[in-house]
């Protein structure tokens, strides 16, 4: 029996369990209770917990396909020179360049990067299409899996094979290939045979499957691919043993690599020598940088926050069926709509007898909620696609002056009125300046996005920028010929002044008359047109890009915190990390935790306690004094007097807590162990938060 050894490196000894896969705790599943903090559970909580549900399923789709949209042009890529590749190795042909790459094997480095959190769901996509078109012979294998290179033959043989394989270390010892048996010999060369053998048949299908009618038809021999999903995890002798292998077998069997790299294209050629990496034929593949993958995504925005903290987003789904909603409110939902800010302000600006109707009746407040929501829905139609001229505009702008990122700008028009800010009246400026070319090109994309709207109030915009753009192309050399002629007989006649005598005083006055003729100067057809199409692109954002609170019941809609996007959506993990230990309160949100600055909770959670102890020591901290301060608050926790237990040995699960907590900071990185003095470690941070 082969035995395997997993080493820990920890300031203590001890006995740490790796649990396997199947033994994981699932995440605790959410539930409607969530959203009433521990209350009875209403109907309403429930409708809008069913309505957060079904948004984000439909936001986990959209985000799926979207994965699916941005790798689609790699994918198309990679599969065009698996096809390449295997054609060139079923080429009969002989000529020299064949046989100097008759040895190569086909191979694709995939560059996925390393912020890129679903690269299992990148491959299992890849491999899914390459069995819809391309062949049925997919193994993809992981790095953690494989220590030694028989490993790897025997995953990729009953993977392919879907029969059980041996080696020479197996009790039979049998060597000879017979595919009638239910066990094969673990080699490359038995692959070879068995591929040989199925490739044969007049039809065959995926290993381990039944053929349906409505399987793929494949090539006649169609090539084998291996993924490595993760080839930095791989151990580069076994990589290297392997390769050498599959490289003397190529001429017999059709074989491709795909190689998955999370770094850089260097780690291929660092963890391969020179030998090895020369067996290879290897074209790079570039995926999309993390943070454009994450820009797509988070433009998607938050659901969660906004279901939770709002009672009133029970009506943020469609219009008909919020329609239906208001119908069914009770009368303590019409109070809750009442004292909703925005809708207050909307009362304020009523009648009086439409305030009283609307503060008491709630029959004509369902009306008017219905009209609102109406009204809503149409500033949502008219302020997206206008955002999306905004940024479009802003974005071929040089250092960006309202942001790189769409959601940004959002951020901003949330906020405040986005015209009043001093970055769109620079960016204004610099629209004024831009050449015709460019300018004509950034409009018809704005046309696009307006045609896509559905919303009658953009058709006259729309109208308007046909217009504009018209004009554009009409506008003839006429005028930029008379200009120029203006312009040589104004540099003639100044030359002409210059050349005669004149005193100094006189020199000046003429410099200065001419100065002001320029400023007087006429504008060319562009220079006008160009004005126009400026104060007509102010106007549309004036019109439509009002900040949603402008709009009465936007809450129901609206997410409009966006300190708290941003606070979600900027990793901070060591003020995340010490604000936890520090106040573990913030996040557990228990009562018992809450406790004053400086002091130390004893019913906090263990690496709690053992943090705020580190916290009081210096450079080196001695691990029996630090337990014995554990053992003090955690007994008096526990109701014991800790005068009581001063000299009495630690309790064995007690130390075993405190083992557990000092290997978790150690693992977080605030203390190491130091060889300085072996009872002690060496504290790695300063100061609490």
């Amino acid at each position: 029996m082969a035995t395997s050894s997993v080493s820990t490196s920890s300031v203590s000894t001890g006995c740490f369990v790796f649990k396997p896969k199947g033994s994981k705790k699932r995440a605790p599943t959410l539930t409607a209770e969530f959203f009433n903090k521990g209350k009875a559970v209403s109907e309403n909580v429930r409708v809008r917990f069913a309505t957060y549900e079904s948004l984000w399923q439909q936001t986990k789709e959209e985000i799926e396909a979207l994965q699916d949209n941005l790798n689609k042009k790699m994918f198309g890529s990679l599969l065009s020179f698996i096809k390449n590749s295997h054609s060139d190795l079923q080429s009969k042909s002989k000529s020299w360049s064949y046989q100097m790459r008759c040895s190569e094997i086909p191979t694709a480095a995939l560059v996925l990067g390393v912020n890129v959190p679903d690269h299992e769901m990148t491959f299992q996509k890849l491999s899914d299409l390459l069995q819809e078109s391309l062949t049925p012979y997919v193994v993809c294998l992981q790095g953690k899996d494989f220590t030694a290179v028989k490993q790897v033959l025997q995953t990729v043989l009953v993977h392919l094979i879907g029969r059980r394989v041996y080696d020479d270390e197996d009790e039979e010892d049998v060597f000879s290939v017979d595919f009638s048996q239910k066990k094969i010999f673990c080699s490359m060369a038995s692959l070879c045979g068995w591929y040989r053998a199925e490739t044969q048949k007049p039809t065959f299908s995926s290993p381990g499957k039944k053929r349906k009618s409505s399987s793929p038809q494949y090539e006649q021999s169609p090539p084998v691919v291996i993924i490595f999903k993760d080839l930095e995890s791989f151990l580069p002798k076994v990589l290297q043993d392997f390769l050498v292998i599959c490289s003397n077998y190529i001429q017999q069997l059709p074989l491709i690599l795909i190689f998955g790299i999370a770094t850089s294209s260097v780690a291929l050629h660092r963890m391969l020598p020179q030998s090895v990496s020369s067996l290879l034929c290897i074209e790079l593949f570039q995926s999309l940088s993390c943070t454009e993958h994450l820009a797509a995504v988070i433009d998607k925005l938050s659901l969660l926050e906004h279901f939770y903290s709002q009672p009133l987003s029970l009506l943020c789904c469609a219009l008909n069926e919020a329609n239906a909603r208001v119908q069914d409110l009770t009368h303590d939902d019409c109070e809750l709509i009442r004292q909703v800010p925005s809708f207050m302000r909307y009362v304020e600006s009523q009648d009086p007898e439409k305030q009283v109707e609307l503060l008491t009746k709630d029959h004509y407040l369902k009306d008017t909620v219905r009209k609102l929501l109406n009204d809503l829905h149409v500033y949502h139609e008219n302020y997206l696609p206008v955002l999306k001229c905004l940024h479009i505009l802003t974005t071929s702008l040089p250092k960006y002056p309202l942001g790189k990122q769409i959601r940004d700008l959002h951020s901003t028009c949330l906020e405040k009125e986005v015209w009043e800010t001093e970055d769109y009246s620079s960016a204004f400026q610099l629209f004024g300046m831009m050449a015709k070319d460019e300018l004509v090109s950034l409009l018809t994309r704005c046309l696009d996005v307006l045609k896509s709207s559905e919303q009658d109030n953009l058709e006259d915009s729309v109208q308007k920028l046909e217009e504009l753009l018209t004009r554009f192309q009409n506008l003839d050399s006429v005028p930029r010929v008379e200009a120029v002629r203006e312009g040589e007989e104004e540099a003639t006649t100044t030359q002409k002044s210059l050349q005669r005598k004149t005193n100094l005083y006189q020199l000046q006055k003429e410099l200065m008359e001419r100065k002001t003729s320029r400023r007087s100067k006429k504008l060319s057809g562009f220079e006008v047109l160009r004005v126009e199409v400026l104060q007509f692109i102010d106007k549309l954002i004036r019109d439509y890009l009002l900040p949603p609170e402008t709009q009465p019941l936007h809450e129901v809609t609206y997410f409009s915190a966006a300190s708290t996007l941003r606070r979600h959506l900027n990793a901070a993990p060591r003020n995340a990390l010490q604000t936890a230990l520090n106040n573990p309160y913030y996040y557990l949100q228990n009562e018992i935790l809450k406790s004053e600055t400086g002091t130390i909770p004893n019913t906090a959670p263990d690496i709690c306690i053992v943090y705020k102890l580190h916290l009081e020591c210096g450079r080196l901290i001695n691990l029996y004094d630090w337990l014995q301060a554990f053992a003090m608050v955690v007994n008096a926790a526990e109701g014991n007097d800790p005068d009581t237990q001063v000299g009495k040995p630690v309790d064995k699960i007690l130390h075993a807590r405190f083992i557990r907590a000092v290997s978790e900071l150690e693992f977080l990185g605030f203390v190491k162990p130091t060889k300085r003095k072996t009872d002690h470690v060496a504290r790695l941070t300063w100061g609490g938060c």
